[in-house]
């Protein structure tokens, strides 16, 4: 019988692979792709999730990378905008390519709108709209518009980022700075085609990141479904679990499974951060009734910490003031805690400028 591993134990090794135990020396590249890209909807989340992830980070060090077309921001996984490295933005996103399939049928916004849609030539006449020039969508629907007059703009755009590997292009994203989601194709930023998916291999790397892990947690990350095959086809080389349900796990044989009893910091996470959002069973890292309370936030997500690894609140930072409301009544030793990377946590979000006299932490009474 393969071995149980608990709750606590899954947590603790899910932790270690995402770099929350502790920080990381890595750089922001080989980090970004060892946990298979950060989910990006809102622009500024990935500085916030590596800064609780790497040692000394600065935003520049990401900034940076954008503005030289090393990391991009891509529709990929779970049909949502990631950080993804150059090369990984060219093979990852043709693997799901299913899931914009699937949404050009369903959606109930547009499918209706685009039957009848020759969408292979809506593609080819988006593509070269995009490269000559870095488009918004309302930009490129009016573009297209001429060729479908009887289909709105939106159904059109949103039918060409359905079709088509897009980019948005900085400054969306940059540090300190702002600017409109204008779009290009991956192949035309990058300079390169994109490539045949390796399903194996990111199999392998999602384990890597978020492992041990099911079959439907694997699904649930990159929003595929049918993936048993490929898994089995991995089985001989894998580690194999159960967990505390009876669930069979998968794991790298090598990766860390620290014990339970291993210290886990306390760690401010960002709105959409992937290790919230990449289990079908997420009480690893957020119970049932935590995750209930962050998602009854009107629609919003809102951010949230770790205490002793697991979801206990969430924060929002206005100014320069940092509020933080627990789930729980905190101890005296985790409050101070709280407050310490919170000051952390402040001046970071702050820069480059310094926090003032008025910079404040504040942690409420339980929610």
């Amino acid at each position: 019988m393969p071995d149980v591993l608990t709750r606590r134990r899954l947590n603790r090794a899910t932790l270690a692979r995402q770099r929350l135990l502790s920080r990381d020396s890595a750089s922001v590249l080989s980090l970004v792709e060892h946990l298979g890209g950060l989910q990006a909807q809102q622009p500024f989340s990935p500085y916030y999730q590596l800064w609780s992830r790497l040692s000394d980070f600065q935003p520049p060090a990401l900034a940076d990378l954008l503005l030289d077309r090393t990391l991009v921001r891509v529709a990929a996984q779970r049909g949502t905008i990631h950080l993804l490295s150059a090369p990984d933005a060219l093979t990852l996103r043709p693997w799901v390519q299913p899931l914009y399939d699937a949404d050009l049928r369903t959606n109930t916004l547009h499918a209706k709108a685009l039957v009848g849609v020759d969408l292979d030539a809506l593609a080819a006449a988006a593509r070269p709209l995009l490269e000559e020039s870095p488009r918004t969508m309302a930009e490129l629907g009016a573009m297209l518009a001429p060729s479908w007059p009887s289909v709105e703009p939106a159904h059109l755009a949103h039918a060409a980022r359905g079709m088509l590997a897009l980019v948005q292009v900085p400054p969306r994203a940059v540090w300190a700075q702002s600017g409109q989601t204008r779009l290009t194709t991956a192949e035309h930023w990058l300079g390169r085609p994109l490539r045949p998916p390796e399903p194996a291999e990111w199999v392998l790397r999602y384990l890597g990141a978020f492992g041990p892990a099911s079959v439907a947690d694997l699904q649930t990350w990159c929003g595929l479904t049918r993936l048993r095959a490929v898994v089995d086809s991995l089985r001989p080389s894998l580690r194999v679990f159960r967990d505390e349900a009876g669930r069979e796990l998968f794991d790298l044989p090598d990766a860390p499974r620290p014990a339970e009893d291993t210290p886990a910091p306390i760690r401010f996470l960002p709105d959409f951060d992937n290790v919230l959002r990449s289990h079908a069973d997420r009480t690893r890292v957020v119970d049932d009734d935590s995750r209930k309370r962050l998602n009854r936030r009107n629609g919003v997500v809102p951010h949230a910490f770790l205490v002793d690894g697991t979801v206990a609140g969430w924060w929002r930072l206005e100014g320069e003031v940092l509020t933080v409301t627990p789930y729980r009544r905190l101890t005296a030793a985790e409050v101070a805690e709280v407050e310490a990377e919170g000051q952390a946590l402040l001046a970071f979000a702050l820069s480059p400028a310094a926090p003032s006299d008025g910079a404040d932490v504040r942690v409420l009474p339980p929610e």
